[in-house]
């Protein structure tokens, strides 16, 4: 997804010769993971300079091969970046006395990680710092929403594990999800193995293979995961290999699904610990509140068995203890990695709060133990409490969290998990139906997809006709018929009509996939709005602590002086604890984790979300600049016109009968590949089946001439005909009449080009042929002006051409006869005065203009280089989607905005009720069990929130 990204586009096709020296990149050896890298040596004087580097390379471990030319100076080093880095190779030839120069190595790999235990923005950031400070990794990014993070390293430098590694030691757990090599691949389950030599035989093996890349091998569960390219070789092809070569046992092994499973069992982990906290909380709850309040309870509870310690006192504490250390470990674990690393974050704060409650109950018990006349209250109840509630919103935040993936969820699971396979023989007849999995299709396989059945991959139909509904993927609702040569996508339903395909795209390669992969990259993405977040997270906690103790002591000080009156303290309270419990409690409402959660959770649904409705939209960074775009620069061919030559009309300029001239066009026209000879061949054999008339091809084609910029010629029977421009009738002696002449200036000025057909010398009849305007066009220009969006036309076209194309569909800003790198001129021409500009293109020479505007569209439609190029992909095609994209990003960043609100909401007005500003006059306070329901309460109403993005609907959709 990396590759052939905007930079790429900005590198000029033809570098100075000077800039190009030496290509230093190591080269993967696909087939035994030996890599090769080139640099050069100063300071070389002889042969024996070369041999005595070469000797020293070849003694380091993992060094396959070194050869060092004299004359060059240059080394080729084969080597395994498991076991020797690219670095140590530098430094010993470095340490042998040798100055290494023109030394660069690029070569990027890409991991994704699952992160566990992040809690708020300033986890996401320690894992991020902690990854970047790595030797190796070049860029991390990491998703607090996703928890999971994107990291790019250098594999010669360090390896997944090591990656690992580094998270773990910041405190937070670390799983790899995949790899760069992770596009295509099948995991293999092996029967009859009995040793590791066994296993590493078939390793061997499988890495001989031609289209292998990787192999990995699992001794506990008898399983092989091979890395392939598609191109070359399919899983099919492994399981054979390995069952006729090897000669084991095996089969297709389909592992369960990662992020369903993880979700599920994080859902479970926060049930099962709220439950537990329950089971203690709940009695102590009633031992500490509502028992002592009925008389004969109260009484026993209140029995003193030695000195002034109760009984109630006792059992309070028994049932607090297992909740402080058992159940609440994690937060002492996350508090001490948080401290470790200098940072703070919500377990800080939990722990500090429930710590304070707990150890302050244990003094007053052991003050009650040792002393006759101690009158003091625990606040065992306040930690057991806290603790409760907190886990309570873990539960439901990742109940809800859990949610804002659905769309994404539902996008994976479209392809069904079966196919049927075809064999065929020679002559193109079925031989066999064999129903297989899914994962064991191959390129080029011949697939028998029945009515109401899904595809399960990318194809080419080749025998059949039907209509598809891919509204899962495209967003239209209306079946699209289907005939042979026709493409489809994985995961769209055949409505009706057996049909055959040929398989064109598997795994990664599939138009689901990519789709998948660039809302997953999207939701990884930070957007710039999550800076606010960021900014805040970074003091946030400091000063909520600072605030806690400014709390306490400006209740103990007053208390203890006597500046306030005695009545205000509760019964059975001091001044001491009625000022830690204000201390406690706005160390817990003031938490941030809803800060953290505010941005990526709506990027997450809004991309999913865009995702099904036909918008792609590549992360958080194109969103939030979509919603600001206040003009649109629209190419012409293949974005305000359907891109395809249509004849609009076809009339006759001499006594020839319709059913004649069409037959005699077809079969001059039929010899042409030129497009626009294609839609007349098209639109001739429209008019006989529309007369009901047979195309006659008993004629003879002769003499068939191609007259360059003109048009064609030939012999149809005993008939001269010519079919193209006036320039061609001209060179022809062809005689043009004023009628003729007015029939084409009255089409040129639509926009239209006329072809001219002539039997034996004089014109027969004409074709007035354009590339039209696409019919929601005109009402998408219009919606746009009523969004306050402004516009304009670019194109490479003729004036009089763009200008008849501008009047029909309502643009009144027209630039036209512009090349490629003029498009992006006028682009930052209206970005210098001040506009938000967006383009929208289709092809190739659109790329510049794509990369130039603050957003780029592309038509799903147009080329691979222009949908690279582009910020936001229209899937289908379909111009009703620039306004689905503008408008699903100014929903999408409203609803941020609103996010903020209701978590700093919680904050700015929990925090004061919290510090007791409002218990002087009202007697309210917020006792810190409730502080945590409120914090806990923050984190959900975002999320929910967010997902009410779910609800969103297209304000246009194009009704013809």
């Amino acid at each position: 997804m990396d590759v052939n990204g905007k930079d790429d586009l900005k590198i000029p096709l033809l570098e100075p010769s000077d800039a190009v020296v030496l290509d230093i990149k190591p080269v993967h050896d696909v087939d035994h993971g030996v890599r090769t890298l080139t640099f050069k040596i100063g300071g070389i004087e002889c042969a024996s300079c070369s041999t005595s580097i070469e000797s020293v390379l070849q003694e380091l471990n993992g060094v396959k091969s070194a050869i060092v030319s004299p004359l060059q100076g240059q080394a080729v080093v084969k080597y395994v970046p498991e076991l020797v880095s690219v670095k140590a190779i530098k430094e010993t030839v470095e340490d042998a006395g040798f100055e290494v120069t023109e030394f660069s190595h690029q070569d990027i790999a890409v991991c994704r990680l699952k992160i566990k235990g992040m809690a708020c923005t300033s986890c996401s950031e320690s894992v991020e710092r902690a990854l970047s400070m790595v030797e190796g990794v070049k860029k991390a990014v990491v998703g607090l929403a996703l928890e999971e993070a994107k990291v790019n390293y250098d594999p010669s430098v360090i390896n997944t594990d090591r990656i690992i590694e580094a998270v773990e030691d910041a405190g937070f757990g670390a799983e790899l999800i995949g790899s760069g090599n992770d596009g295509n691949k099948v995991h293999i389950k092996l029967e009859s193995i009995v040793s590791l030599e066994d296993m590493h035989a078939i390793k061997c093996s499988l890495e001989s293979l031609n289209g292998v890349n990787h192999v990995e091998i699992d001794l506990e569960e008898c399983k092989v995961t091979v890395g392939y390219d598609p191109d070359l070789t399919g899983s099919r092809s492994l399981i054979r290999f390995i069952q006729e070569s090897c000669h084991y046992q095996a089969g297709l092994y389909i592992p369960e699904r990662r992020h369903e499973t993880e979700k599920s069992h994080e859902i479970k982990m926060y049930r099962n610990q709220f439950l537990w906290s329950c089971l203690f909380s709940v009695p102590l709850l009633f031992f500490s509140m509502i028992l002592p309040m009925i008389p004969p309870y109260g009484i026993w509870l209140d029995y003193k068995f030695y000195n002034m310690l109760t009984i109630g006192m006792v059992l309070r504490w028994i049932l607090c203890t297992p909740v402080q250390f058992i159940i609440g470990k994690r937060f002492y674990v996350g508090s001490y990695h948080a401290l470790r690393r200098k940072s703070a974050n919500m377990d800080v704060l939990v722990a500090l709060g429930t710590n304070a409650a707990y150890f302050y109950s244990v003094y007053t018990v052991i003050k009650a133990l040792i002393s006759d006349a101690f009158e003091g209250q625990d606040f065992f109840e306040t930690s057991t409490m806290l603790i409760s509630f907190i886990l309570l919103g873990k539960y439901l935040e990742s109940i809800a969290k859990g949610k804002t993936s659905d769309a994404l969820a539902k996008l994976t699971e479209l392809a069904p998990d079966t196919a049927c396979l075809l064999t065929m023989g020679e002559d193109g007849s079925v031989i066999s139906e064999t129903e297989i999995s899914s994962q064991l299709i191959q390129k080029n396989d011949i697939l028998k997809i029945f009515p109401g059945s899904k595809f399960p991959v990318d194809g080419v139909i080749i025998d059949g006709h039907g209509y598809v509904n891919e509204s899962m993927i495209t967003g239209e609702a209306i079946p699209i018929a289907k005939s042979p040569g026709d493409r489809v996508i994985g995961g769209t339903v055949n409505e009706n009509g057996c049909l055959l395909i040929k398989v064109t795209h598997i795994g990664s390669e599939t138009a689901l996939s990519q789709i998948v992969q660039i809302v997953e990259a999207a939701q990884l993405a930070r957007a710039p709005v999550q800076k606010l977040a960021d900014r805040i997270s970074r003091f946030f906690v400091p000063a909520v602590v600072a605030a806690a103790l400014v709390t306490w002591l400006a209740w103990f000080i007053p208390g203890a002086c006597g500046l306030y009156p005695k009545n205000w303290i509760p019964k059975a309270m001091d001044e001491f604890e009625l000022a830690l419990q204000f201390g406690i409690s706005v160390l817990v409402v003031a938490c941030p984790c809803a800060l953290g959660l505010a941005t990526p959770t709506a990027v997450m649904v809004s991309t999913g979300k865009g995702a099904t409705q036909g918008v792609l939209i590549k992360g958080g960074n194109a969103l939030e600049k979509a919603h600001k775009v206040n003009t649109i620069v629209f190419d012409k061919t293949g974005t305000l016109t359907v891109g395809k030559p249509e004849v609009v009309s076809a009339v006759l300029f001499s006594e020839i009968s319709m059913e004649e001239f069409c037959n005699m066009t077809i079969s001059v026209e039929a010899n042409s590949e030129h497009p626009i000879a294609r839609a007349i061949v098209e639109h001739a054999k429209n008019k006989l089946f529309d007369h009901k008339s047979q195309f006659g091809n008993s004629s003879v084609v002769k003499d068939f001439e191609e007259h360059p910029g003109a048009g064609v010629g030939c012999k149809v029977g005993d008939k001269t005909v010519l079919v193209g421009n006036k320039k061609l009738m001209r060179l022809s002696n062809v005689p043009i009449v004023p009628e003729i002449e007015n029939y084409f200036s009255d089409n040129e000025k639509l926009a239209r080009t006329c072809v001219i057909v002539a039997v034996d010398g004089k014109v027969a009849g004409a074709f007035a042929v354009t590339d039209p305007v696409k019919p929601e066009s005109a009402h998408v220009i219009s919606f746009l002006r009523s969004m306050g969006i402004n516009s304009i036309m670019v194109t490479g076209d003729n004036w009089s051409t763009a200008t008849a194309i501008a009047k029909e569909v309502g643009i009144e800003n027209v630039y036209a006869e512009i090349d490629p790198l003029g498009k992006a001129d006028r682009i930052k021409d209206l970005q210098a005065r001040g506009k938000i500009v967006a383009m929208v293109g289709d092809g190739i020479n659109d790329s510049p203009a794509l990369v130039a505007a603050n957003v780029g569209m592309a038509i799903g439609a147009g080329t691979d280089v222009a949908i690279e190029a582009a910020d936001i992909v229209l899937i289908k095609s379909n111009l009703e989607d620039v306004i689905t994209a503008i408008d699903l990003s100014r929903k999408t960043i409203s609803r941020i905005h609103l996010n903020y609100v209701w978590a700093l909401g919680y904050n700015i007005l929990g925090m004061p009720i919290a510090a007791g500003v409002l218990f002087p006059f009202t007697g309210i306070r917020l006792p810190p069990w409730l502080a945590g329901a409120l914090m806990a309460a923050s984190s959900i109403s975002v999320v929910c929130s967010s997902l009410l993005l779910q609800t969103y609907k297209k304000p246009f959709t194009y009704s013809k």
